[in-house]
């Protein structure tokens, strides 16, 4: 009926995208080993650990990547024979890369999901699931996932709720006849989709924020409890350990939670409302 894949860049070289927040340089050696290191502690258990394993997990990586780094991610891949490493040339080869591989693993498949992840952050074990149970054999949906958690792993441990519309953990459903995928357009794109279901019942994604982001910023909110939440956001046993001995208690900051509270909910309601009232424009 349909095929579902899980689709994630990696270390990919992109002429527009070559510092961090603290303007650090990207794609260097360093990065490569804390950007593995958050892979290995975050992303990659809680996708190994979800409860519907009816997917495949598409990562594409440069293939400039050194020899060793590639040995070292094809032995974390190596248990799980639905997860998949791709060796391109590049953000270029990016989008054709996955539309070539998906049109010859999909044929007979009469739809397709197509989801994504960044390498840094960790999704619910029911998300799989969840994506899939809005399947209802539609030519063309996409499928938002509102609300998650945010967690600030450095340089001090925060954790808190999080809304984000047209958020980079998108999911979507097509009809398999040369599909686009959900990364034929950046994530902040889909607020042009008129054909969206948002899901805003449950929590199935945390963000991982770091010092090596890009540009995100911890914008949690409100007290959660690491204990109440771990057993659905599989993290590796070092990780769940630190979290638990080091996070921060809620009363100690929280000034940044209200601030963030207000924050993200005007985000959220700005931009529903931009849509509802036609703003953006609709493909």
């Amino acid at each position: 009926m349909f095929k579902h894949y899980l689709i994630t860049r990696f270390n990919l070289k992109n002429k527009n995208w070559d510092v961090t927040k603290n303007n650090e340089s990207l794609l260097t050696r360093d990065w490569m080993t804390h950007r593995i290191q958050l892979f290995s502690n975050f992303c990659l258990p809680s996708v190994a650990s979800q409860t519907n394993t009816n997917f495949q997990w598409l990562l594409y990586f440069d293939a400039t990547t050194d020899a060793d780094f590639k040995t070292e991610l094809e032995a974390l891949l190596k248990p799980y024979p639905h997860f998949k490493a791709f060796y391109i040339d590049g953000m270029e080869a990016f989008h054709p890369a996955i539309k070539s591989y998906i049109s010859e693993d999909s044929k007979g498949s009469s739809h397709i999901i197509t989801s994504r992840i960044d390498n840094d952050d960790c999704i619910h074990k029911d998300y799989i699931a969840t994506i899939q149970k809005q399947f209802q054999s539609q030519d063309f949906m996409a499928i938002d996932i509102l609300k998650g958690y945010s967690l600030q792993v450095s340089p001090e441990i925060m954790l808190g709720k999080k809304e984000h519309i047209f958020n980079p953990f998108i999911s979507l459903i097509e009809k398999n006849e040369a599909p686009k995928t959900v990364w034929f357009s950046d994530h902040n794109m889909w607020k042009k989709e008129s054909r969206r279901i948002e899901i805003a019942n449950q929590r199935l994604w945390m963000s991982i924020i770091h010092e090596k982001n890009k540009v995100n910023e911890f914008d949690g909110y409100d007290q959660v409890s690491w204990d109440a939440i771990k057993t659905d956001f599989v993290v590796s046993d070092t990780i769940d350990k630190k979290v638990t001995k080091q996070i921060i208690p809620h009363k100690a900051w929280r000034s940044l939670s209200l601030k963030n509270k207000l924050y993200v909910n005007y985000v959220l309601m700005s931009k529903k409302l931009k849509k509802a009232i036609g703003l953006y424009k609709i493909k």
